[in-house]
């Protein structure tokens, strides 16, 4: 497989969370509980789900997509990407996506978190996967690639609605 230049970058943007996520999984204590083996758990496949994320920079948008040969539109990445990684059925658009699993607040975003924008003048009206470091991979618009983008963004800030946590 080749990787493309803004691929590699964006691997490597995020790298310092995913060893972190990575390492915490690895040198957690005996699991002693359903709760706490679910949540260990969970850092692994965030990952996962960052990472599969990552692999589909550059694929084109595409209004009403979800697959990486026709392309993407912002909410089909998202329910492409836990489809293959998890196994799990999302919604068909960001609005009805807002409203699954449970609320993260922004200082507790991790990998692999869905985080939602008001690009539309109206709430939820766009999604992205979180993969750390205040970046996350979306399908912005027509014309457009999916890509990686830093929240901090004065665009971005201004529009956020909010993150949710999607249990697998």
């Amino acid at each position: 497989m080749k990787i493309s230049p803004s691929l590699f970058a964006a691997l490597l943007a995020c790298a310092p969370v995913l060893a972190e996520a990575a390492e915490k999984t690895a040198e957690a204590p005996l699991v002693t509980s359903v709760t706490a083996a679910v949540k260990a758990g969970y850092l692994e496949r965030a990952g996962d789900l960052a990472i599969h994320a990552l692999a589909l920079i550059g694929v084109n948008y595409k209004y009403g997509s979800n697959s990486p040969e026709r392309g993407f539109d912002c909410s089909g990445l998202v329910s492409h990407v836990f489809k293959e990684v998890a196994g799990i059925l999302l919604p068909r658009n960001s609005q009805s996506m807002s409203k699954v699993g449970e609320q993260v607040e922004k200082s507790e975003l991790q990998p692999g978190d869905l985080v939602f924008f008001n690009t539309r003048h109206r709430a939820f009206s766009h999604v992205g996967i979180y993969i750390g470091e205040a970046r996350f991979v979306h399908a912005p618009s027509r014309g457009r690639e999916v890509e990686v983008t830093d929240m901090r963004d004065g665009y971005w800030q201004k529009r956020y609605n909010g993150a949710r946590r999607v249990s697998f």
